[in-house]
C-alpha cells in the first residue's frame, strides 16, 4: 500500500471523526469553554472513553479494570507524564482542535493543531510535549488530500515548534529534502532532546532518530511506524506491517543489539503504542466483531500474547 492510498484512507477516517467531533462540540464544548484541570492521579491507566462518543478520559488500576472512574477532561487524545498532562481536544467551531497542556493540575499552555488530533506524547520529566494531526490541503503527492503534522511544545523554554518538516533529514545515508516528506508518532528520551519518530516519503516509512536542540535527524531502518522509546531508553516499539499489504502489529527493537521481535497477538494495532513499565506495553486495537477499539496490555519481550483490559476505550496513558 502506497503512501498516497494510506492517506487517502487517513482522510476517509479524518472526516468520520470530524462529523462525530462536531457533534460533540455542538451537545458540549459549546456549554463549557473552560478549561478543567487534571484530575487526581488514581490508577495505572488513563485513556480515552469512546462508548457515548463523548471522549471522556477515565482511568482504572490495572488489578480492577472493570472499575473505572472519571476524571475533568474530555480529549481526543490524552497522556501524562512527569507531571504534566496534554490533552487533544476541541477547541471552537469548525470543528478546531488543540493541545492543552496542564502541569500539576494548572493549564499552563494551549498550542492550537492544524488538522484532527492523532498522536500525543509527553517525555518522562514531563518537560516535552509533543503531538501529531491529520491536516487536509497540504499533501504533495495527492492534491487536496491528506498529510500529518507533528511537532512540540519544550516547557523549559516556552518553544513551540509546529512541524519536524524544518529539520535536516538524513535518509539511507544521503540528505533528504523530497518535498512529500511526512512524519509522525514523536517520542522524546530522558535527555528531553533525543528523540525517535517516523519519516515518511515515496511510499516508504523509516523509523529515525532525531536531536531536537539541533534540528537534525536521520534513519535508522525501514518500515517501522508510531514508534515509541521505553522508559529504560533501550528499546523502541513500533508498528510494522504483516507483508507487503496486510495489518499492522507491534514490533520491540532492542536499540543496542538491533534486534527486532514482533509481539504475538497485537495484529491489527493502529496505534502509537505506549510503555506502561519496562516490561508491558499498552495500545488501541478494534477486537475482531467488535466496532469500537479496546485497550490491550502485552508483555514486551513477547512471552505471552496480547490481552484485552479495557473495552471501548483507545489513547493509554500511564499514570
Amino acid at each position: 500500500m502506497d503512501l498516497g492510498y494510506r492517506r487517502v484512507v487517513f482522510a476517509v477516517a479524518a472526516i468520520v471523526l470530524v462529523v462525530a467531533a462536531g457533534v460533540g462540540y455542538v451537545t458540549s464544548v459549546v456549554r463549557d469553554t473552560s478549561a478543567a484541570p487534571a484530575a487526581e492521579v488514581d490508577g495505572d491507566l488513563v485513556f480515552v472513553a469512546l462508548a457515548d462518543g463523548r471522549s471522556r478520559v477515565e482511568q482504572v488500576r490495572l488489578a480492577e479494570p472493570a472499575a473505572r472512574s472519571a476524571t475533568p477532561l474530555t480529549c481526543q487524545r490524552v497522556y501524562r507524564a512527569g507531571g504534566t498532562t496534554v490533552c487533544l481536544k476541541l477547541a471552537g467551531p469548525g470543528p478546531t482542535y488543540a493541545a492543552e497542556v496542564s502541569r500539576d493540575g494548572a493549564v499552563v499552555r494551549t498550542v492550537p493543531l492544524p488538522g484532527v488530533p492523532s498522536r500525543a506524547k509527553v517525555s518522562a520529566s514531563g518537560q516535552v510535549v509533543s503531538w501529531t494531526s491529520f491536516v487536509t490541503g497540504d499533501s504533495y503527492s495527492v492534491p487536496g488530500g491528506f498529510s500529518t503534522r507533528t511537532g512540540f511544545f519544550d516547557l523549559r523554554t516556552g518553544e513551540v515548534v509546529e512541524s519536524l518538516e524544518g529539520f535536516s533529514a538524513v535518509v539511507d545515508g544521503q540528505p533528504h529534502g523530497a518535498q512529500d516528506v511526512n512524519y509522525w508518532g514523536l517520542t522524546v528520551g530522558a535527555d528531553d532532546r533525543t528523540f525517535y519518530a517516523t519519516l515518511a516519503s515515496g511510499g516508504y516509512t523509516w523509523l529515525v532518530k532525531g536531536d531536537l536542540a539541533d534540528r537534525r535527524l536521520e534513519s535508522l531502518r525501514r518500515d517501522a511506524e508510531c514508534p515509541s522509546l521505553s522508559p529504560d531508553g533501550t528499546r523502541v516499539a513500533y508498528k510494522k506491517r504483516i507483508g507487503r499489504l496486510g495489518p499492522w502489529d507491534l514490533a520491540v527493537l532492542d536499540l543496542r543489539t538491533g534486534e527486532e521481535r514482533r509481539l504475538p497477538g497485537t495484529a491489527g494495532v493502529d496505534d502509537q503504542a505506549t510503555w506502561l513499565d519496562d516490561r508491558r506495553i499498552a495500545f488501541a486495537a478494534v477486537p475482531r466483531d467488535a466496532k469500537l477499539a479496546a485497550i490491550h496490555v502485552v508483555p514486551a519481550d513477547g512471552s505471552a500474547a496480547a490481552a484485552l483490559v479495557i473495552p471501548d476505550a483507545a489513547s493509554p496513558s500511564p499514570a
